[in-house]
């Protein structure tokens, strides 16, 4: 079976220190929580930068910056893919402020959603001409794209993308279910944006809220990957009495991975699947 991919979101833009005190807001904060799952072992962080004073997120690429510059310092192999999303910021050249750090500054991956879509208070807005502009971004900068999808259609998108030769495979997808207007956490659905993903594919699943467990457990079994933390579930159980931490919800994927009998991707495995440049100083992609 496929070792597991394990894709650690610590902050997201949702999670406030009112909400729950145990999400890394601070560049410090989120640095060092990465490096707890780090050592716990992952196979990849998917990082969002937040405001040092306000905590509200950000764009700005010197955050990111001393996030990446931080976690490198002892994960130089580790997969980084940093937020481009449309959530709070529409414009192009705020969306692609990260992508232009270099050297060992520059992510690996950047964030794709492959359509617009509506939370439960706030749409994040992603336009046809929006998606194709990050993507050739991304791939004239040697970065490569995390597909974000919410619904099956936006995986057709993601073919279509391909087609035009905006995006190249192999293609990693992360696969999101139980958001308010999208797929939800049920088999058809899943067995759907599965059955749809294309050759030349590794994918994750994540479950929003309460379904965070239990779309992750199901990967699991299935042979898929995960993608787990703070960003998408802030509680430990599904009665909501206690509040996770990031730490906790790496260490339950690690116990459920071994009752499975999966091990966990490295970064270095995951980096050869993706044809992705090794780490320590050479990252993102070489597109020919």
């Amino acid at each position: 079976m496929e070792k597991l991919i394990i894709n650690f979101t610590p902050t997201g833009m949702i999670p406030t220190k009112d909400m729950t005190p145990h999400v890394p807001v601070t560049v410090n904060e989120i640095v060092e929580d990465v490096h707890r799952a780090y050592e716990l072992g992952i196979t990849m962080a998917h990082i969002h930068a937040r405001d040092e004073k306000t905590g509200v997120p950000t764009y700005k690429k010197e955050v990111y910056a001393g996030m990446i510059s931080g976690i490198r310092k002892y994960a130089p192999d580790l997969v980084i893919c940093t937020s481009l999303s449309g959530r709070n910021f529409n414009t192009l050249d705020k969306r692609a402020d990260v992508l232009s750090l270099e050297g060992d500054l520059k992510p690996d991956m950047g964030s794709l959603t492959l359509s617009s879509l509506n939370f439960n208070k706030v749409a994040s807005m992603n336009a046809p001409s929006m998606i194709e502009d990050l993507a050739n971004t991304m791939k004239s900068r040697g970065i490569v794209p995390e597909l974000e999808v919410f619904d099956v259609g936006m995986i057709n998108f993601g073919k279509y993308l391909v087609k035009k030769d905006i995006i190249r495979p192999p293609l990693y997808y992360n696969l999101l279910f139980g958001n308010i207007a999208c797929a939800q956490t049920n088999m058809l659905h899943s067995g759907v944006m599965l059955n749809d993903l294309p050759e030349n594919t590794l994918y994750s699943i994540a479950g929003i809220g309460d379904n965070q467990l239990m779309m992750n457990s199901l990967s699991i079994a299935i042979g898929g990957g995960v993608r787990v933390g703070l960003e998408d579930n802030i509680w430990f159980d599904s009665k909501r009495t206690k509040k996770a931490t990031n730490t906790e919800l790496v260490e339950r994927i690690h116990i459920i991975a071994e009752a499975n009998g999966r091990a966990v991707m490295t970064p270095t495995e995951f980096r050869k699947q993706m044809d992705m440049e090794p780490g320590h100083g050479r990252y993102g992609r070489i597109y020919k």
